[in-house]
C-alpha cells in the first residue's frame, strides 16, 4: 500500500506499549488510540510489536491483525517499523510480508533467539532465507541487537557481510545493549548505517556522535521531552531537556519497565485497564505503584491522576 508520508529514517521512535483487554487479547481500539497520540506528541515514527509491546507473548496471527489494525485504522505506514523477528523463519517472513505491505518504512529484526551458540555463517543463513522469501526491493531492515533478552549478539563481522550482500535493504540497528561505546563504533564502521539507541539516556549522545536518534519505551509517556531534544541537539539548550529525560528514564528502570509505563498510562488516562499484562508480566503492587508515581513526581514528571 502506498503512502504519502515521508518513511522515518531518523529522529524519535516509541518502543510502543500493548494495551490488552481483561481476556488479555490485544486492545486494538486503545492502541490505535496511543499510537496516534505518540505521533502527535512528537514521535517521528512507531516500533510496534517489539520488546516492550510484549510482542512475543502473542501469536502470529494477534500481530498481523495488529499490523492490519494500523493500516485500517489510518496510522500512516511510513512512520511504522514493526518487530517481526521470531524464531521461526515462516513467522518472520509472513510479519515482514505483511509490514512490506502496508507501506512500512521498514522492520525491526531479532535474530531467531532460541537456539545458542550460534555463529555468524547461521545467522547471516537465517536473515538470507527471510530476503530471499520475502522478495521485495522495499524492504528495509533495521537489525535488532539485545543480546540480555535474545542471547544472540548481532556482531560487527555479522553487519559487515549483510551490508556488503544487501546494503539498500540492511540500513540500520537498533542497539539495546546499553554500551554506548559499541554504538560510536557502528556508526564509525559502518558509514551512512543508522544507528538508533534503545535507552533514552544516549539520545542525546548519539544524536551528536552522528547516529540517527532512539526507538525506546519510556517514548510512551516522554515523547514531548525526547522530541525537544532531537529539535535542540545542535544546541546547549538541549542539555536540559535530555537531563529530564534521563531522569524519567532512571526512575522507570527502577521498577519492572513495562509494568512501570502502563501503571503511568493508566493513571493518565484513568483507565485501569492499561495495568493489565499478558502473564508472567504482572502489574505492579499497589505500593509499588504509589512509588513510582512519588518517585516521578520528584523528578519533575506529574502525572494527573483521573477523578
Amino acid at each position: 500500500m502506498a503512502d504519502s508520508v515521508s518513511p522515518v529514517e531518523r529522529g524519535i521512535l516509541a518502543a510502543v506499549l500493548t494495551p490488552v483487554t481483561e481476556n488479555l487479547a490485544p486492545d486494538i481500539e486503545s492502541w490505535l488510540a496511543h499510537c496516534r497520540r505518540l505521533l502527535t506528541e512528537g514521535c517521528d515514527g512507531l516500533a510496534v510489536l517489539g520488546t516492550t509491546s510484549e510482542a512475543n507473548s502473542f501469536s502470529l496471527d494477534e500481530r498481523l491483525a495488529l499490523l492490519d489494525a494500523a493500516a485500517a485504522g489510518g496510522i500512516p505506514g511510513a512512520m511504522l517499523v514493526p518487530g517481526t523477528g521470531c524464531c521461526a523463519i515462516p513467522d518472520t517472513v509472513a510479519l515482514t510480508r505483511k509490514a512490506v505491505e502496508i507501506g512500512a518504512a521498514g522492520v525491526l529484526m531479532l535474530p531467531p533467539f532460541y537456539y545458542k551458540p550460534v555463529s555468524d555463517e547461521g545467522l547471516f543463513a537465517a536473515y538470507y532465507e527471510v530476503i530471499q522469501r520475502v522478495a521485495d526491493s522495499r524492504l528495509r531492515i533495521y537489525l535488532y541487537h539485545i543480546p540480555q533478552n535474545s542471547g544472540v549478539p548481532i556482531t560487527f563481522g555479522l553487519i559487515e557481510k549483510l551490508l556488503a550482500a544487501w546494503p539498500d535493504i540492511v540500513v540500520g540497528i537498533k542497539d539495546s545493549a546499553g554500551d554506548f561505546a559499541n554504538m560510536e563504533a557502528m556508526i564509525d564502521t559502518f558509514p551512512g548505517f543508522r544507528v538508533f539507541s534503545g535507552s533514552d539516556e544516549f539520545l542525546l549522545p548519539i544524536l551528536r556522535a552522528g547516529g540517527a536518534g532512539t526507538i525506546t519505551a519510556c517514548n510512551n509517556i516522554a515523547a514531548a521531552r525526547s522530541a525537544r531534544v532531537y529539535a535542540d541537539w545542535r544546541n546547549a539548550a538541549a542539555e536540559d531537556w535530555h537531563r529530564e529525560v534521563v531522569a524519567v528514564r532512571q526512575t522507570i528502570t527502577r521498577f519492572p519497565l513495562i509494568a512501570a509505563l502502563k501503571e503511568v498510562m493508566a493513571q493518565a488516562t484513568g483507565r485501569p485497564g492499561w495495568r493489565l499484562q499478558r502473564p508472567p508480566l504482572q502489574a505492579l503492587s499497589p505500593e509499588d505503584a504509589a512509588r513510582l508515581m512519588g518517585e516521578l513526581g520528584k523528578v519533575g514528571f506529574a502525572v494527573k491522576q483521573a477523578a
